[in-house]
């Protein structure tokens, strides 16, 4: 008890401060591997940690040694197997507003109507069930995404939101890319996400738009062609059903700068 006692006592400012950065930084660290493949990952490897020590405890010698030299080999797949989550975690650190500006420096005016033409095209496309997918750029550049269509660097507008998404056209196949009020390209072919969480409803449409979400801070939209439902997708996660009202709060609430809340609290693939 006194032992304890002691270590309390011994406790300064430096040392509560240095333990509030290590247990934020871990909790950072759990909000990115959220609902992907790496927490199942980390699961697997506190399981070989406590099986580590309990066979050193148990004097299992063989075991141990086993353990030990599968957990040095670990570290180093670990750099591998996670390089997705070390790519968003830098690139999260990058988009520090200690470190760079928003990229959407329109007057709010100006972003009012944007939205509007974003939100009306996408609401005349679910009700003809026309299918689309629109992503919008925001902090992390998508070039790479970008290059693999048709550039377009065009103006914002329902109308030609509408007709690239027409069936039989030449780029209604593939992702529209918007970056701040240009519509970029047309036809651009997207990473799918590998979540095996996600719903068996979701096509190739929805899985590319929230692929691109974990590879970056970006926003989708999906129309299913099957019903018409509208989606939206960001940080790897999807909420579905929406209506015109809801979307248009949505897309408010992403361009605003000192937004640092989730858009939405539902999980994958799962119903409004």
């Amino acid at each position: 008890m006194n032992e304890i006692v002691e270590i309390f006592s011994n406790i300064g400012i430096r040392d509560m401060v240095d333990m509030a950065i290590v247990a934020f930084a871990f909790y950072k660290l759990l909000m990115l591997i959220r609902h992907t493949s790496a927490e199942q990952l980390i699961k697997g490897i506190l399981i070989l940690l406590i099986a580590t020590k309990v066979s050193e405890w148990l004097g299992l010698y063989v075991t141990n040694f086993i353990l030990k030299n599968t957990m040095t080999l670990g570290m180093i797949a670990l750099l591998i197997v996670f390089q997705p989550e070390l790519r968003r975690a830098l690139e999260h650190i990058g988009r520090s507003k200690l470190i760079t500006k928003s990229i959407m420096e329109m007057s709010d005016e100006d972003l009012l109507a944007q939205i509007r033409e974003i939100v009306d095209a996408v609401e005349y496309l679910a009700r003809k069930k026309i299918g689309a997918l629109i992503v919008i750029e925001r902090e992390t550049g998508i070039e790479d995404f970008t290059e693999t269509g048709t550039l377009i660097n065009g103006e914002i507008s329902t109308g030609i939101l509408v007709n690239i998404f027409m069936a039989n056209t030449p780029l209604h196949d593939g992702a529209v890319v918007i970056r701040k009020d240009k519509i970029m390209a047309a036809a651009c072919v997207l990473p799918l996400t590998q979540n095996p969480n996600l719903s068996k409803e979701l096509g190739t449409r929805h899985r590319a738009g929230i692929g691109v979400t974990e590879r970056s801070d970006a926003l989708s939209i999906m129309v299913s062609e099957e019903t018409g439902a509208i989606s939206i997708a960001t940080d790897g996660r999807i909420s579905r059903y929406l209506d015109g009202k809801t979307l248009t709060t949505l897309l408010k609430n992403a361009y605003k700068p000192d937004n640092q809340k989730p858009l939405f609290k539902w999980k994958w693939g799962q119903k409004k």
